[in-house]
């Protein structure tokens, strides 16, 4: 099966339908938008573009399909696998991964019980992520953090959609799989939002090497102990460090002999100097750009803060 396909199976048949004449290219489209009477929008291109009922492109909203009550119905039962009860437990976290590791996100009423989400009710807003690999992606940034297979702490910074989790990932397969030029080690990951592995049932979908266990869906801080008390692993990777517990874990298993990969949002290297734990504890910073033509770009620093790399 592929993406697209993955995609269609748990769309409701109107949606089904428009998207399927919308004749779209999987790897240009990141997100589909439903909200209940809103306009069906799509990110495609890196832009947000309306579709028409007839399946067009378009950037008016006044020609645009507008998603109805029943659209979110069926698309909800379809991706439930008409089961509502047994996604419970996903429910609670706001998403639910699904075969293929694309991550949908829902919001509507939130139950709560003894002060902690229970279910979500009236579900309006739909929002399915698709999950796209970049293999390679990491080629030519491997020798910075590991060279002559010596891994270095390092923490990628960038602003939110730049890549930094699709770059980690692609590191986490090489660090994991080894090469010609460095062997394969243990990786420990905590995917506290399944952004990473987009584990289905358990089974990472995506390609994150063959010596990576995973601890899917569960916090960072608790994750990282758990991996370094049972897995014994030579590298913990996480995405998006920020609590104080969060930093306190990465500095323990820093402590107990792992290295560690990690990433936090922030728009330039001062935003790694904000906190003890990030000026101290990395020695390799990695910030992650969109340039002007919309590639990505990425500035290499060593332990002083100063430049070593350029890549894009």
């Amino acid at each position: 099966m592929d993406k697209l396909e993955e995609i269609l199976r748990i769309l409701g048949k109107n949606i089904r339908r428009i998207i399927t004449n919308a004749d779209i290219d999987i790897t240009k489209l990141s997100e589909i938008r439903l909200r209940s009477f809103m306009p069906l929008i799509i990110r495609y291109d890196g832009r947000d573009l309306f579709i028409t009922p007839e399946g067009k492109l378009d950037m008016h909203e006044k020609y645009a399909y507008r998603v109805s009550s029943e659209d979110i119905k069926e698309t909800f039962v379809f991706l439930s696998d008409y089961s509502v009860y047994a996604f419970e437990e996903e429910m609670k976290c706001g998403y639910i991964t699904i075969a293929g590791g694309h991550r949908v996100g829902i919001a509507g009423k939130a139950v709560i019980s003894d002060g902690r989400i229970k279910n979500m009710r009236y579900i309006s807003f739909i929002n399915i992520r698709v999950a796209h690999e970049c293999i390679g992606c990491a080629e030519h940034i491997m020798d910075y953090i590991s060279p002559y297979g010596n891994v270095l702490n390092t923490l990628i910074v960038s602003a939110p959609g730049v890549g930094k989790t699709t770059l980690l990932r692609d590191i986490i397969r090489q660090l994991s799989s080894g090469s010609k030029n460095y062997p394969g080690k243990n990786v420990g990951v905590v995917d506290e939002r399944s952004e990473i592995c987009a584990c289905y049932h358990g089974i990472p979908q995506n390609n994150v090497g063959i010596r990576t266990d995973v601890i899917d869906a569960c916090p960072k801080a608790e994750g990282i102990m758990m991996l370094v008390r049972s897995m014994s692993p030579e590298i913990i990777a996480v995405d998006e460090i920020g609590t104080d517990r969060d930093m306190k874990a990465v500095l323990y298993s820093m402590t107990c002999g792992c290295k560690v990969i990690a990433t936090i949002h922030g728009s330039g290297i001062e935003d790694t100097g904000k906190d003890f734990y990030l000026e101290n504890a990395f020695d390799r910073i990695i910030v992650l750009k969109m340039n002007k033509t919309n590639k990505r770009t990425a500035v290499i620093y060593d332990k002083e803060r100063s430049v070593i790399g350029n890549v894009s």
